[in-house]
C-alpha cells in the first residue's frame, strides 16, 4: 500500500506573488494520460526541481507550460496572466531543452544562435545586442566559441551556449528539461555551480526535470515529486526522503551517488 504523503505548503505568511500557478493540469498525449490533475507554485527566486521516473509527465510538464502542447483540462498562469495570454511577456521566459535537435550542418555560427535571443526594442539595437551577445557568451565561459559553428560543438559546450541564449536580455523564468542530459558528471556539476551563480546574479526563477538527485538534494530549495499526478513537494530533505523516493518510483528505485 501506498504510503500517503503530506504535500507541504509554502508559508501562509509569504505574500509574493507566484511566478508560476499551476492548477489541475490533465494532459493526454494521443490517448495516454500523461499528467493528471497537477497543482503547483513557484515563488520568484525559488529553484525548483521535478523529478520521477521515466514515463513520469515531466517533460510533458515542461511543454505545458510553455504552451508546446494542448492540455486537457487545467490552468496554467506565469507573472499572474494565462499561458496563453502572455504577449511581450514571453520575452521574459528562457528555455533549455533536454535534446536541442537540429541540422548539423547548418552554417551558423554561436554568436549568431545566441543573438537570436536578442529582441531590438530601440534605436541602435544591433549594435547594442552585438554587445549583449558578447558579454552573454563570456559569463558563460564560451566567448572563445562566438564563431564556431554550433553542429561542432560538444554537449557542454552546447548547453553553455543555450545558457547563454537565456541571459542574452533579461529574463524572469527559466525551465530546463533534462539540461545535464549529454554531459558528463564533471560537466554537470561545472553546469550546476554556472547556474546557481546566474540565477543569483539574474535573480532567476528556476524549474528544471533532473535524474540526479543528489544533485538536486545539494543545489535546489524545492523539489516536486511527480508520477503523473504530484506525490509530494516540499524542501529537498523533505520530498526527497526514503518514503517519498519510493512512493515516486517504486521499489525498484536505486539511488546513486556522485563524488566530486
Amino acid at each position: 500500500m501506498t504510503p500517503e504523503i503530506p504535500k507541504t505548503q509554502y508559508p501562509a505568511h509569504n505574500t509574493q506573488h507566484p511566478i508560476l500557478n499551476v492548477e489541475g493540469l490533465t494532459v493526454y498525449r494521443n490517448s495516454y494520460l500523461a499528467i493528471r490533475d497537477v497543482s503547483f507554485e513557484l515563488l520568484p527566486g525559488t529553484d525548483t526541481a521535478v523529478v520521477g521516473p521515466n514515463g513520469a509527465g515531466k517533460s510533458t510538464l515542461i511543454q505545458a507550460i510553455l504552451n508546446l502542447i494542448p492540455r486537457t483540462g487545467g490552468k496554467i498562469e506565469i507573472f499572474g496572466r494565462p499561458v496563453e495570454r502572455l504577449g511581450h511577456l514571453c520575452h521574459q521566459l528562457g528555455y533549455v531543452p533536454q535534446n536541442f535537435i537540429f541540422d548539423r550542418s547548418f552554417p551558423i555560427s554561436v554568436a549568431e544562435l545566441v543573438g537570436l535571443g536578442w529582441v531590438k526594442r530601440q534605436a541602435g539595437g544591433e549594435r547594442i545586442g552585438q554587445a549583449a551577445i558578447a558579454q552573454a557568451l563570456r559569463r558563460v565561459g564560451a566567448y572563445q566559441l562566438r564563431n564556431q559553428v554550433i553542429g561542432t560543438l560538444s554537449g557542454g559546450e552546447l548547453k553553455r551556449v543555450l545558457l547563454a541564449y537565456c541571459i542574452v536580455m533579461p529574463r524572469k523564468f527559466l525551465l530546463l528539461d533534462e539540461a545535464f542530459a549529454g554531459v558528463d558528471i564533471q560537466g554537470a556539476a561545472d553546469f550546476y555551480a554556472l547556474l546557481n551563480q546566474l540565477k543569483r546574479e539574474e535573480d532567476w526563477t528556476v524549474l528544471q526535470i533532473s535524474h540526479d538527485i543528489d544533485m538536486v538534494s545539494r543545489h535546489c530549495d524545492r523539489v516536486l515529486c511527480l508520477n503523473q499526478t504530484v506525490v509530494c513537494t516540499g524542501t529537498p530533505d523533505i520530498a526527497l526522503s526514503p518514503q517519498n523516493l519510493l512512493a515516486t518510483y517504486g521499489p525498484a528505485f536505486s539511488r546513486y551517488h556522485h563524488h566530486h
